[in-house]
């Protein structure tokens, strides 16, 4: 509660997690940048996951439902195949595919002048998988680290909406409230 999600706000709040104690092996995270820098930055040895909804969905949405172009239609075979992935051999077949894909229609798409809504979304989802590929499969090493976030935004979804009930408490209500809830619905 009251933390933004920009670089001064999250580095302080992950400092002070810092300071008391927490010193995460993971961290599976969206794609906000800020995030991905500050946790690097206040813990130099963390793996860091990437949510793998997260990029599916919003590489799904790059490449449309239907797409006309055939890299689209192609890239967009790639991201239904991100949540299949079970193994290292996966992984490999995976980061193949992309490759190819890539090397075929990577630096046309990457050196057009076109400004059209189709062309941008899909450098958009070319650039955002190429940048989140090096953070996508720490889950097969470790089968601690979560693939995605669901699990910890359904948890936060159900305290916002509980909270909401509740508008209008005083700050010291406010943090009891949050204490409360975090004991009595453990993750």
């Amino acid at each position: 509660y009251d933390v933004n999600e920009g670089p001064r706000d999250l580095r302080l709040f992950c400092q002070g997690l810092k300071q008391q104690g927490l010193n995460p092996k993971s961290a599976t995270i969206d794609g906000n940048p800020h995030i991905f820098r500050t946790v690097l930055l206040v813990w130099p040895t963390i793996v860091v996951q990437r949510c793998l909804v997260h990029v599916q969905r919003q590489g799904l949405s790059w490449c449309r439902q239907n797409p006309k172009r055939a890299d689209a239609r192609q890239l967009r075979r790639i991201f239904l195949m991100v949540l299949q992935i079970q193994s290292q051999l996966q992984r490999r077949q995976f980061e193949r595919i992309f490759r190819r894909w890539n090397a075929r229609y990577g630096s046309r798409l990457a050196q057009t002048r076109q400004r059209a809504w189709v062309s941008n979304d899909l450098q958009r989802a070319r650039s955002m998988l190429m940048n989140a590929l090096p953070f996508m499969f720490g889950y097969l090493d470790d089968s601690n680290i979560p693939r995605s976030t669901n699990a910890l935004e359904g948890y936060f979804s159900r305290l916002k909406l509980r909270y909401r009930q509740h508008r209008g408490l005083s700050k010291r209500h406010r943090l009891n409230y949050f204490r409360w809830y975090f004991y009595l619905c453990p993750r």
